[in-house]
């Protein structure tokens, strides 16, 4: 692992965390390598059940890919593994959580709506800045399902910087909170999602990645397929019987 980003194993949850404050966590070839490195040990880690992603410091999440290493290099047409895409060129089939400390721009906009939750500090902020330095977004098109397209053409025309208050009115952030409250607010979720069935996180995990991807009709009928595998499993017993009981199941993912 590079030393731009830096993983934190603490029971069943990597915490994921860019650390080049000095450069306002801006992704280098360096940390996005890590990051590819970061997603893909989280996915093999059969203990790991959420991920959170971070920056270091209270200024910026993440101030998208390193603009002065991109002018360096001459970059065109950005090759399909140029950053992490979860879902497009690496897998992570575990809940990730991000916790945005600070502005969130472009390729950091991108951690975080791609992420499955987003927690925001009160001095948060996002903004696709493409349009400022003559780039595009493509990245952005599951946005057109997530917020009003009058919303997304304010992002997208004017590179202008939202607040996480009004980022949470969008749908964009799940919680807004003081800046000393962000990781324990995430780490809470994290741990929330760890008490519940992994089977069934997992489905409705691809449950919800197919009714954007298909269209209702469509993906009601593979849900029904995608879940018949949760209803037989142990796991499925295991929870009515712990209700039974009066204790807390004991979850074996079969």
């Amino acid at each position: 692992m590079s030393e731009e980003i830096v993983v934190t194993v603490e029971g069943r949850v990597h915490e994921i965390r860019i650390n080049r404050p000095e450069k306002r966590n801006a992704l280098n070839r360096a940390a996005r390598e890590g990051l590819f490195a970061a997603f893909r040990a989280a996915q093999a880690d059969d203990t790991c059940r959420a991920v959170i992603v971070t920056g270091t410091g209270d200024v910026s999440f993440c101030a998208g890919a390193d603009l002065v290493e991109m002018s360096r290099t001459g970059l065109t047409v950005p090759p399909k593994d140029f950053t992490p895409r979860l879902g497009t060129n690496v897998q992570l089939d575990k809940p990730v959580i991000a916790a945005v400390n600070g502005a969130a721009f472009a390729g950091g906009f991108l951690l975080a709506q791609m992420a499955d939750l987003c927690v925001a500090s009160e001095n948060a902020s996002f903004a696709i800045t493409e349009a400022k330095w003559g780039r595009g977004a493509p990245w952005a098109i599951p946005l057109a399902d997530m917020i009003p397209r009058r919303a997304l053409n304010e992002l997208l025309l004017t590179a202008l910087p939202v607040t996480a208050r009004r980022a949470e009115v969008l749908g964009l952030v799940n919680d807004v909170v003081p800046a000393d409250r962000l990781l324990p607010r995430a780490r809470e979720l994290a741990q929330a999602i760890c008490r519940n069935a992994p089977l069934t996180i997992a489905a409705h995990l691809k449950m919800v990645k197919l009714s954007g991807e298909m269209g209702r009709v469509a993906a009601e009928a593979v849900a029904d397929e995608l879940f018949r595998s949760v209803y037989e499993s142990r796991d499925a017993q295991e929870g009515p019987a712990a209700f039974r009981e009066r204790r807390e199941p004991v979850w074996q993912g079969r």
